[in-house]
């Protein structure tokens, strides 16, 4: 038997030192340090304990001689959840869902978990109660499922239940309340976390049982526990949204088996979370109630394979104080600044000394560079307090030159703007180049810089 010691651990990032510190070297936290004993006796089941003095059960082969088949993925009955997965649930996946509390991480889930009604789940609860979890269920759906539900927090009985009744998908809620017999420390502690899920990776590696864990956010918006957690697992998905919105969003951080650009969203709802197969509608829904509102702008950007008309808002104004305040909600502030230096050099209109908020509507997010275009136009439309006409839509990076850049997939932001009866659209000119736009209605007015842009705008 090891001899056992003790070390310490910083629970913000796991660094593990000989002797207590005040600050981490790591993290630069302080008082983070936890003790922590090593080594010692294992007493988890030999089938989840790694072995160095046992014969080695497998050879090193050449890759060549390695048969692979296409293995069908799991469907999961949910559009949005299949396409940020990358088609369904991979079977022997490990799946990390992280989100704020409250936010429906443990809904989704449930519901998801309801609609396999030709699956056996297996819900490993270490929060709630089993009651507390069918009364969930019933305002999800009246139907009867045939989930399995057990509320444990041992990993050691989880694997004991698994045995028992040999379930399809395995759901564990959540990694932050399970513990091993194996290591003294309290559950969600950095050594508990990491030692449940190396076991729970081993169990569905080995069993081809896929394994969904559920994961917290700590106040910094990272997943609470070691970031090793997410280097083992083979799909990272980050729940969020803004509790005040009713729309949530599912998206793919790291996904061995599929894009990470993807993106799902949803509605929450009395009865659950509703997926959103046209989020563009939901989005506009009050576009042409602003109807003469200055500091509006749409934009047509693309998440993943999906394109989505965003409405831009923005603010200008003159600063009460004296610094101006530059303020972003849903857009990198960074690149608000940018372009705002942008619109002062470029076209000279002077915005130093004054106030400047931007929102996208509807409490997401957006990366898609696509959406500069409208963001300047959105800017501009407040500072001079000049609506732009409901019926034009526009897309197209900005350089810092002031050149409109060209964008990806013209034809489906063209297309998503027509459908949804758009009049005009404003593309960069570099994206007409070998473009038929005779099957088009919609009328496209292609620019090659931001003052081009604006003149189209404003005359």
């Amino acid at each position: 038997m090891a001899k056992e010691k003790i070390q310490y651990v910083c629970t913000a990032c796991g660094y593990d030192s000989p002797k207590w510190i005040g600050k981490c070297p790591s993290c630069g936290e302080w008082n983070t340090f936890v003790e922590q004993r090593v080594g010692g006796k294992k007493t988890y089941d030999k089938r989840l304990q790694f072995s160095t003095t046992d014969e080695p059960k497998t050879s090193p082969i050449q890759m060549r001689t390695i048969k692979t088949t296409e293995e069908p993925r799991i469907n999961m009955h949910d559009d949005e959840l299949n396409r940020v997965l990358g088609g369904g649930l991979v079977p022997g996946s490990l799946v990390l869902l992280g989100g704020e509390p409250g936010i429906g991480k443990s809904t989704l889930i449930l519901q998801t978990a309801l609609g396999l009604k030709d699956k056996t789940v297996l819900y490993v609860s270490g929060e709630e109660s089993a009651r507390q979890i069918k009364l969930r269920a019933d305002r999800i759906t009246k139907e009867e499922s045939g989930v399995l539900v057990v509320c444990e927090a041992m990993i050691e009985n989880v694997f004991k239940h698994i045995e028992s009744c040999n379930p399809d998908i395995v759901v564990i809620d959540s990694i932050q309340t399970m513990a091993t017999q194996d290591i003294e420390a309290a559950p969600g502690s950095i050594s508990q976390i990491r030692e449940c899920a190396a076991m729970l990776l081993k169990f569905a590696k080995e069993t081809n049982i896929p394994v969904i864990i559920i994961g917290h956010i700590t106040k910094e918006g990272t997943i609470a526990g070691p970031k090793i957690l997410e280097h083992m697992v083979d799909t990272v998905l980050q729940f969020e949204g803004d509790q005040h919105y009713m729309y949530r969003i599912v998206r793919a951080i790291k996904n061995r088996f599929g894009s990470t650009a993807e993106l799902g969203i949803y509605e929450m709802r009395q009865d659950g979370l509703r997926p959103v197969t046209n989020p563009s509608e939901l989005l506009l829904s009050d576009v042409s109630n602003s109807e003469g509102l200055s500091g509006v702008a749409i934009a047509s950007a693309i998440e993943g394979v999906r394109p989505l008309l965003i409405e831009t808002q923005a603010l200008v104004s003159s600063a009460a104080y004296g610094n101006p305040q530059r303020s972003a909600t849903g857009f990198d502030l960074r690149r608000l600044n940018m372009l705002l230096a942008v619109l002062e050099k470029r076209v000279g209109f002077k915005l130093m000394q004054k106030d400047v908020f931007l929102n996208i509507a509807g409490g997401i997010r957006v990366t898609d560079t696509a959406i500069d275009l409208s963001v300047i136009a959105a800017v501009l439309s407040s500072n001079v307090d000049t609506g732009i006409d409901k019926d034009v839509c526009m897309t197209g990076e900005v350089g810092l030159s002031g050149e409109i850049r060209p964008v990806s997939r013209i034809l489906q932001r063209i297309a998503e703007a027509e459908k949804l009866g758009f009049a005009t659209i404003i593309v960069p000119n570099a994206n007409m180049q070998g473009i038929d736009t005779s099957k088009f209605k919609i009328q496209i007015r292609p620019v090659r810089k931001v003052e081009e842009a604006l003149r189209e705008l404003f005359g």
